[in-house]
């Protein structure tokens, strides 16, 4: 008789797509409020100047190495409740502690002080981030749900971070400061994270069945590094992400000082920015499931590089112009982080039928760990080159002809070099759609039995102790 034909992986529904793409809403913003406010709070209205660039690297060097730690202990972890659930869940305390040391900042505090609580908070965002990545490519297995999950999580991070941008214009609106704007952006930090995580942590499942898996070696995690597929992707991640922190870490100094807008105006076109990902992130994952993923990052790297281009060489100070360059780009850089994460998520497939374990959590850990150099790297080059130029980013200060000239060139060339070197990483990758489709079919099998086996082993020790009583 014919084995009937296996199903397809179930759709996830729209709102348990959206439902857990909440976990994204407090890490994005976060993540684009340290890229962005935080090295200028920090400098500026703290007091810490051209040491902030330094600081950031340094805190870098000191928590990379931490992630392949945490992917290791996710990847073997076994509780009732789930293998990623119980580190988001740990993730939240320790990330709102953080925000609030972080935000409430003292005037004139120390350089140890934003040293030892960038190190907690970028702590707090390795749970979430390599948690919520790792249950998400668990629960879309195919090569277009993965697309669709992978963008509705940069699309609803989109919203948190057009939060934070749009708080200090409310509070300079009601004639605030700067720094007030800051800090009660930290407050809705502090309050928007441990709602977002109960509420996936409640009502997202996580797949609990019995895999097809050997035991993890340490050796084995070396070995990821000796793979083509593996170095693509982190390489690719790598300077996707420099290229726009770059952009980020320049970005007041550049738009307020070379291109005329205040700082309220300044932010305006930054909510545009970020806004455009919940646009971006789908379009792309729709554009991806048509040409490949592959493709889709190319198209999107090299129109994030021309739309730099047309910021530069606008005329100062017209929103009109840089509005829709800004969200062009914007929903490009978003598309681009989809496009990462889904591949890599099809390299973590692609790994385990070979190898027969799981290490989705530590290759996550990894593309972490290139996303936090090149973020660091972002902020100690920017600042450094700053220096080179002789640029003063103190409150107030004047800037010369050749300082802001330095600051234009720095902010436009990096990020468009860098991009562009992302995009090409992926010329020769052959894990097409069809490929994966394969490999799926594969582990599919392979795990059925796997839980076959468990359910016989199971019935046969029922019936030993029945037999026994």
């Amino acid at each position: 008789m014919p084995k009937a034909k296996k199903a397809a992986p179930a759709q996830l529904s729209l709102l348990s797509v959206l439902t857990f793409a909440c976990c994204y809403l407090p890490f994005s913003a976060l993540n684009t409020s340290v890229a962005v406010q935080v090295p200028n709070y920090f400098a500026r209205h703290i007091g810490l100047g051209l040491a902030v660039g330094g600081i950031f690297g340094l805190i870098r060097l000191i928590d990379i190495p931490l992630d392949p730690l945490l992917g290791l202990l996710m990847d073997r972890t076994r509780t009732r409740i789930g293998r990623y659930r119980p580190w988001m869940m740990l993730g939240a305390p320790v990330l709102i502690l953080a925000i609030y040391m972080m935000y409430e900042a003292p005037v004139g505090a120390p350089a140890s002080y934003l040293l030892i609580w960038l190190l907690v908070m970028y702590l707090g965002m390795s749970f979430l981030l390599l948690a919520g990545n790792a249950w998400a490519a668990t629960l879309a297995a195919s090569y277009t749900q993965r697309s669709r999950i992978f963008g509705a999580m940069q699309g609803l991070g989109a919203l948190g971070s057009i939060a934070i941008l749009v708080i200090p214009i409310l509070v300079s609106q009601r004639h605030g400061t700067d720094a007030q704007g800051i800090q009660a952006v930290g407050w809705f930090l502090m309050i928007m994270t441990p709602i977002t995580i109960a509420l996936v942590a409640a009502r997202t499942p996580e797949p609990t069945k019995k895999l097809a898996e050997s035991r993890i070696k340490l050796s084995d995690y070396a070995a990821l590094l000796a793979r083509p597929n593996v170095l693509r992707v982190l390489f690719a991640d790598f300077f996707v992400i420099l290229g726009p922190g770059w952009m980020s870490a320049l970005y007041l100094f550049f738009f307020t000082d070379s291109r005329g807008f205040s700082t309220s105006a300044a932010n305006g076109l930054l909510v545009i920015y970020i806004a455009a990902g919940l646009f971006g992130a789908p379009a792309i994952a729709w554009l991806a499931n048509r040409v490949n993923k592959q493709r889709a990052f190319l198209v999107s790297t090299t129109g994030y590089s021309l739309m730099l281009i047309v910021i530069f060489m606008s005329p100062k100070a017209s929103f009109a112009i840089a509005a829709p360059a800004m969200f062009v780009a914007g929903a490009l850089a978003a598309g681009s982080i989809v496009m990462i994460r889904s591949i890599t998520a099809d390299v973590g497939d692609e790994i385990r039928l070979e190898k027969g374990h799981q290490q989705i959590g530590l290759l996550y850990a990894l593309t972490s760990g290139t996303s936090k150099a090149a973020g660091a790297f972002a902020v100690a080059l920017t600042f450094w080159v700053l220096s080179l130029v002789r640029y003063n980013p103190a409150e107030h200060a004047v800037n010369g002809p050749a300082q802001i000239r330095g600051l234009e060139l720095a902010y436009t060339i990096g990020p468009i070099v860098f991009v562009m070197i992302a995009g090409a990483s992926f010329l020769g990758y052959k894990l097409s759609a069809e490929r994966h489709g394969e490999i799926r079919r594969q582990l599919d099998a392979r795990d059925a039995l796997a839980a076959e086996g468990a359910l016989v082993e199971g019935a046969a020790g029922a019936t030993g102790e029945l037999a026994a009583e």
